[in-house]
């Protein structure tokens, strides 16, 4: 068990998130909800292709391309996926939909229900201005819940963070 009377250290995390598939969703918020169940301030920054996960409609892919270590659980066994594998078509997509369906039969959280423990947790959500800019996001397709702000926001946050992580 934790010895949380001892984290006096660490009280303020912020997390660079760059990353918008499913199986690097997950990171960022199951560390940053976890945080902020311990009392620590925890700000996220979503930048480039992890901002698609502020989005209100989420329609997450999973990465199989440069994923050597990926092993799916199969017949009793895991299945090691060849990195090759991922570069014929649907591959992909019926990798995600494996994925999904594990996380759904192993009691996993979504993503769309982590995302809402961060809310209902106050973890400061920030959406990076310049990246809703480059890639011509409507904000109104995009969670209430997300404040806007740049580097220099996200900087002022991290300057005073105990912890500091790039996901």
């Amino acid at each position: 068990m934790l010895d949380t009377q001892n984290l006096d250290n660490a009280k303020s995390m912020s997390i660079i998130v760059t990353k918008g598939s499913l199986d690097w969703a997950y990171p960022p918020f199951i560390l940053g909800t976890t945080a902020a169940a311990m009392d620590v301030e925890v700000t996220m920054f979503f930048t480039f292709y992890g901002l698609t996960l502020l989005k209100k409609d989420l329609n997450l892919k999973f990465t199989t391309l440069g994923n050597p270590a990926m092993e799916m659980p199969m017949m009793g066994m895991h299945m090691p996926m060849p990195n090759m594998i991922g570069m014929v078509p649907g591959v992909g997509a019926a990798a995600g939909k494996m994925m999904k369906n594990l996380i759904k039969k192993k009691g996993v959280a979504s993503i769309e229900e982590l995302r809402e423990a961060a809310i209902e947790s106050e973890v400061k959500m920030i959406g990076c201005q310049m990246t809703l800019d480059l890639f011509e996001y409507d904000r109104k397709d995009m969670i209430d819940e997300m404040e806007i702000g740049g580097a220099a926001t996200y900087m002022e946050k991290a300057l005073r963070s105990d912890i500091n992580l790039f996901i």
